[in-house]
C-alpha cells in the first residue's frame, strides 16, 4: 500500500487550508509538484490540480482524492467554465487575468488561499520579471468587494530570500 502525505505544503497553505469547508472540490491552481494538492487531499477534499506541464506529479499519479489537468492557464481557455470551488489555493504563480475568475470560481463561503512573490523580489533571485510580481497591496485590491478578507501579508524574509504577499479570503 502507498502512503501518500507532503510535508512541505506551504506554511500559509497549512495555516488557512483548515477553514475550507468540506465536502466540496478543491482546485491547486498551477500545482508544480503537486505538494499542495497532496496536502488538500490528506485533508479529505477532492482536488482538482491543473498545471500546464504535469510531469512533476508522474509519481503521483494513483495518489487518492486528486484528478490531474494539463491545461495552458495562460494560453488556453480557462479549463473549468462554470464550476466552483470550496477553496482555491495558489502558490509561487501570477497570472493577473485570472483576478477577475478567481472570485467568481468560488462557492458561497469558498476560501482562496494565495501566496506568491512581490516586488522586491529581484534582488533575491527568480522571479526577476515586474510582470511576474505583485505590487504592493494587490492581492488587497483583487479581493476589495468581491471577498471578505480573513488575513493578508506583504512581506520581505531575508531569511527565506523572498518577498511576498500572501492572502486568506472568503466569498461571501
Amino acid at each position: 500500500m502507498t502512503i501518500w502525505f507532503n510535508r512541505n505544503a506551504s506554511d500559509w497553505v497549512r495555516r488557512w487550508s483548515g477553514l475550507i469547508p468540506p465536502g466540496g472540490r478543491v482546485l491547486d491552481l498551477a500545482c508544480g509538484g503537486g505538494r499542495h494538492a497532496l496536502h488538500l487531499a490528506g485533508l479529505g477534499h477532492q482536488v482538482s490540480a491543473v498545471d500546464r506541464d504535469l510531469s512533476l506529479v508522474e509519481e503521483l499519479r494513483g495518489a487518492p482524492n486528486i484528478t490531474w489537468h494539463q491545461a495552458d492557464l495562460e494560453e488556453g481557455a480557462w479549463p473549468f467554465p462554470g464550476d466552483t470551488f470550496r477553496g482555491i489555493v495558489v502558490t509561487n504563480y501570477l497570472h493577473r487575468p485570472l483576478f477577475d475568475l478567481l472570485p467568481a470560481a468560488l462557492e458561497p463561503g469558498g476560501v482562496l488561499i494565495y501566496e506568491t512573490f512581490s516586488l522586491g523580489q529581484a534582488k533575491y533571485g527568480r522571479p526577476r520579471n515586474p510582470a511576474h510580481l505583485l505590487l504592493p497591496g494587490e492581492l488587497l485590491e483583487m479581493a476589495r468587494g468581491r471577498l471578505r478578507v480573513l488575513a493578508f501579508e506583504d512581506v520581505e524574509e531575508p531569511e527565506q530570500r523572498r518577498c511576498v504577499q500572501r492572502l486568506c479570503a472568503v466569498r461571501p
